[in-house]
Parts: structure tokens; C-alpha cells; sequence
């Protein structure tokens, strides 16, 4: 008997793995002009250090910020992947629907979710749908989640391959990845996939991309205060 449906609005970040501090900037940053001395002066002054993370973010001397590594737990929506993986300067290894069956756990909006997109292609924003918006969207959604794991079920029990069977699901279906990025690509993502006040070239990300940027913004903010702090104070520029 297959698993009950579930649905989910939510997304999850688990900070799996890091080798990721601003002294891996400054040491980087340093032997260009310290050579082997340059990890002596890994325990100076946190306020020279900021000076030194802050310099390199605004100038955008990126390399120094490469020298880092972060490794996250991802559940989200199939589709939420697919945007995710547009950004090249990263490593991913997916769930895979060749190789394992495939939980019936499907996506739904929140009700917080804006439904209603407003102006042309790349000017546009988006605003409250009502409540009848909201009840047609989601039962949409459950009656097609429905149908679509009850082809796919009828075509395993029939000895379907599960690459084939697959077909059938939609990409709101949830899947998990592990993704390994250093701070530059974390901010070239956040930069893109994050709507933030004061950035310097304003983003328009899909809501449900940028809750888990969301996510992974926090952790990076806890291992590298001073590189984040520079992000910031940058307008939210990759260096």
C-alpha cells in the first residue's frame, strides 16, 4: 500500500558540513603580501579584519572569499531545484527518481503566498490573491497531486520502470539535494535569489527559491559575521 499524500508549504536548510571562518579570507587575502607569514596574523584585531573583509568586498577582490566551503541539506519542491541549478558555481547531488521511488509529498502555497503577478516581464511585482484565489489554487493543486501519484503507483505496481513512471509527477513533487558552495557563490546566489532593501541591483526572486536562500543566509551569517557584514554593506555585490 502506497504512503498517505502529504503537502507541504515549507522549505528546509540543514548546514551539514563547514570549513568556512573570515580568517580563511584574511589568511588568503594576506599572502600576497606576507608569503608564509601571512597565517601569524590569523588572531589580530577583529576591527583590522573587518577593515581588511570590508576592502576586498567593496573593491570586489573576490579570490580570497573562494578559500571556504559550505555544505547544505536541501528539501524542496522539484521546481525550486531547477532554478537553483542554474547557478553554475556550485556542487549538487540530487535525489533520484531513477534509482528510488518517490514520496508523495507535494507543494503548497502558504496562505502569506502572493498570488497575482502584476506588470510585464521583468517589471513586475506581486500582491494578495483572495481567499477564493487561494481555495482554487490549492485545490487545484491536491486534485492534480492526486491523480498524477495514483498514475504513478499504478505503473510501479504494473513493473514499470521508475524512470519511466516518473513522468507522471509534477515538478512541485519534493525532492533533496546536497549542495557545496564556497562564500563567493553563496553571495553571487543570495545576490540573485534574495529581495533585500539597499541591494545595489535590485532582485526579483521566486518566493519559493528565496525562502531557502533565507535559510542558508542565516547559517552563513553565524560562520562568517565579518564577510556578511561586508555583503551587506556592499549593497549585496559578490565580489
Amino acid at each position: 500500500m502506497s504512503e498517505p499524500i502529504i503537502f507541504r508549504d515549507d522549505v528546509t536548510v540543514e548546514l551539514i558540513k563547514a570549513s568556512a571562518s573570515d580568517a580563511d579570507v584574511i589568511w588568503a587575502a594576506r599572502v600576497s603580501t606576507a608569503g608564509e607569514q601571512s597565517m601569524d596574523e590569523i588572531g589580530e584585531d577583529p576591527a583590522r579584519s573587518a577593515g581588511l573583509i570590508n576592502y576586498l568586498a567593496r573593491e570586489r577582490h573576490g579570490s580570497p572569499f573562494e578559500h571556504t566551503s559550505m555544505t547544505f541539506f536541501i528539501s524542496a519542491p522539484i521546481f525550486v531545484f531547477r532554478e537553483f541549478m542554474r547557478h553554475r558555481i556550485a556542487s549538487y547531488n540530487e535525489e533520484s527518481g531513477r534509482y528510488r521511488e518517490l514520496r508523495p509529498v507535494f507543494y503548497i502555497p502558504s496562505p502569506e503566498r502572493k498570488l497575482v503577478q502584476i506588470g510585464k516581464t521583468g517589471a513586475y511585482t506581486f500582491i494578495d490573491g483572495t481567499p477564493e484565489q487561494f481555495e482554487i489554487t490549492v485545490s487545484a493543486m491536491k486534485d492534480a497531486y492526486v491523480v498524477a501519484y495514483e498514475s504513478y503507483q499504478k505503473m510501479l505496481v504494473a513493473g514499470v520502470a521508475r524512470e519511466v513512471a516518473r513522468a507522471v509527477l509534477p515538478v512541485a513533487t519534493y525532492s533533496s539535494m546536497y549542495v557545496t558552495m564556497n562564500a563567493r557563490a553563496l553571495m553571487n546566489f543570495l545576490s540573485l535569489r534574495t529581495a533585500r532593501e539597499g541591494s545595489h541591483f535590485p532582485s526579483y526572486p521566486q518566493r519559493e527559491i528565496e525562502m531557502v536562500a533565507e535559510k542558508m543566509e542565516a547559517e552563513f551569517a553565524k560562520l562568517m559575521p565579518l564577510t556578511h557584514g561586508a555583503f551587506e554593506k556592499s549593497g549585496r555585490i559578490a565580489p
